[in-house]
């Protein structure tokens, strides 16, 4: 009977050690991938520097190293990590391979824009356009997927509305780098959401896809000698090779953060971007932001706090 009784109890706390064990390990993940994602989306923050450094290089040549360099890095991390069957796999598969076509379109529209945002003085804009991208996606959602909204999702989309109608009346311009940004980035998840590759692996297909234009382009510019690599600064060729490692770093921090976290902590996350590319604009980059702007973005903003709480509510019911 004692036997029976320590060989129990022996069995218990073995239960309770191998719990723990997974628990804690569950939670290392966890912070990890809070780590992973802070360092994400504070990488996509601070981009704009890297970009201001190079505006004085035309927006097309810098969107065409950022994309031949960044076939050179995902080949060798796809090399490393023997992904490149997915790569093939993806071209071969014909309705991967438009989609996937269609993303890539959607993907250059809003790298042009974003790289001409910082030249030009623009990236309080660029931080609306993301700002918005959250609330962009529940309403394409609703559009395109006929996926049922909640109440205060609407109260959401509609603060964001208002939002951007008061900034239009108010500053007199439509935010037509905001509008850009958010409406090709909320189709390009959209419809990345459609196929079954994950981002390194798309990424790689999305610019294989852009590297014959973007190596034309610059064999163009270098025949007529307008080309800025190699005959402008050391310094400034040095940032456009390095277009690789911006595009692709935060990408697999972003990556990893994903698999180790709730969607809802990754929703809270993806405003550390804009938040830090707001504050670039105004504080480093002296632009304006006037009264009548903190009207269009507090509307906004009181949009997506709805949006988040409402989020938040609903993962913990569903327990995701």
């Amino acid at each position: 009977m004692r036997c029976g009784v320590a060989y129990a109890s022996a069995v218990s706390r073995e239960e309770v050690t191998t719990v723990d064990t997974t628990a804690g390990d569950d939670r290392k993940e966890a912070v990890a991938g809070v780590w992973y994602g802070v360092a994400a989306y504070s990488w996509w923050g601070f981009v704009a520097i890297y970009f201001k450094a190079v505006a004085h290089v035309s927006a097309f040549e810098v969107l065409a190293h950022r994309v031949v360099w960044s076939v050179l890095l995902l080949g060798v991390l796809l090399r490393v990590r023997r992904r490149i069957g997915h790569v093939l796999e993806a071209f071969r598969r014909r309705d991967t391979f438009l989609v996937l076509l269609g993303t890539t379109g959607l993907i250059a529209i809003n790298w042009f824009t974003f790289i001409w945002a910082v030249a030009n003085d623009q990236v309080k804009e660029a931080s609306l356009g993301y700002f918005m991208n959250p609330l962009v996606n529940v309403l394409l959602g609703f559009v395109v997927l006929h996926e049922r909204l909640r109440s205060w999702q609407w109260v959401a989309v509609a603060f964001a509305g208002v939002g951007v109608a008061f900034r239009i009346v108010l500053v007199g311009t439509v935010p037509v780098v905001a509008l850009v940004l958010a409406g090709s980035f909320g189709l390009y998840g959209l419809l990345r959401k459609t196929v079954r590759v994950d981002a390194l692996v798309g990424l790689a297909v999305e610019v294989t896809l852009l590297w014959p234009f973007a190596v034309g382009y610059l064999v163009v510019l270098g025949w007529t000698g307008h080309l800025a690599f190699g005959h402008d600064t050391w310094q400034t060729s040095l940032l456009l090779s390095l277009g690789g490692v911006v595009t692709c770093v935060p990408l697999l921090w972003f990556t990893n953060a994903a698999r180790r976290l709730r969607l809802s902590t990754l929703g809270f996350l993806q405003y550390i971007a804009p938040t830090m590319q707001l504050m670039l604009a105004v504080f480093v980059f002296g632009e304006t932001f006037a009264p009548s702007h903190a009207v269009g973005y507090g509307l906004i903003w009181a949009g997506l706090a709805i949006y988040s709480i409402d989020s938040v509510i609903a993962s913990r019911r569903r327990g995701t």
